[in-house]
């Protein structure tokens, strides 16, 4: 096929190409364990300023010792802070878990809402995050935009915008909904991977024939195939 030339055309080649070589469903693609929407927004709260691996390091006795809202919500902060210390900055987010918690049985009835404005309400839940939950917790259009997502749609040309919340509803409008999730998760780890801050691989890249900032050795390079990172860090 010809080279896509607008964003619209860029993003739906990027989207198809991508998942052609990260392959598999939001929750798939998700690094951080969890079993349902509740562990997946205490476990996106843990992950600030950590690794996903840590957080999954101490989320399975964490959810033992609190598995619901209401357990969470009555927890004895010494004793969660004690749980959660491996993953850095443990009071402040001992705190917003208990928040969290709290408000989720006293204006949620214990269940995860499903809208961005209602998530946002959670202590510890911006607009990132709370897209991750409707897109890979709840099975709901969410886009979320970190550092990865923004540089490589800088890069392909999908948008000009550094702005999480306008990059965000500049490349909404260039995908189906239910792609927007695994879109996201996809750059993010195309990002990790391949097209990282400082030096991007683009020889080894499957859009270098028509990223508009792909530097090639020579022209008509061809990508390379590499080891396929399973899940992505969000």
């Amino acid at each position: 096929m010809g080279r896509p030339r607008s964003p619209r055309g860029r993003a739906r080649e990027t989207a198809r190409r991508l998942a052609e070589e990260y392959p598999g469903s939001e929750r798939e693609l998700c690094a951080l364990d969890h079993d349902g929407a509740f562990q997946l927004v205490v476990a996106t709260i843990l992950s600030a300023q950590t690794t996903d691996e840590r957080v999954n390091e101490v989320t399975p006795a964490l959810f033992r010792a609190y598995p619901g809202p209401g357990e969470l919500a009555g927890a004895e902060p010494g004793e969660l802070e004690a749980y959660i210390r491996p993953t850095g900055f443990f009071r402040s987010k001992a705190r917003s878990l208990k928040g969290m918690a709290t408000v989720l049985v006293d204006r949620f009835g214990g269940v995860v809402p499903s809208t961005v404005e209602d998530l946002t309400t959670l202590p510890g839940v911006g607009r990132k995050t709370a897209n991750v939950i409707r897109s890979v917790g709840l099975g709901l259009p969410g886009l979320p935009v970190d550092t990865h997502v923004g540089r490589l749609s800088r890069r392909l040309g999908l948008t000009a915008e550094t702005d999480p919340v306008k990059a965000e509803h500049e490349l909404s409008s260039l995908l189906p909904p239910a792609e927007w999730g695994s879109f996201s998760l996809r750059l993010i780890l195309h990002g990790r991977r391949v097209c990282v801050a400082r030096r991007p691989r683009c020889v080894d890249c499957v859009l270098n024939d028509y990223c508009p900032s792909a530097e090639l050795p020579a022209r008509g390079a061809r990508a390379r195939p590499g080891t396929r990172t399973k899940q992505a860090t969000l």
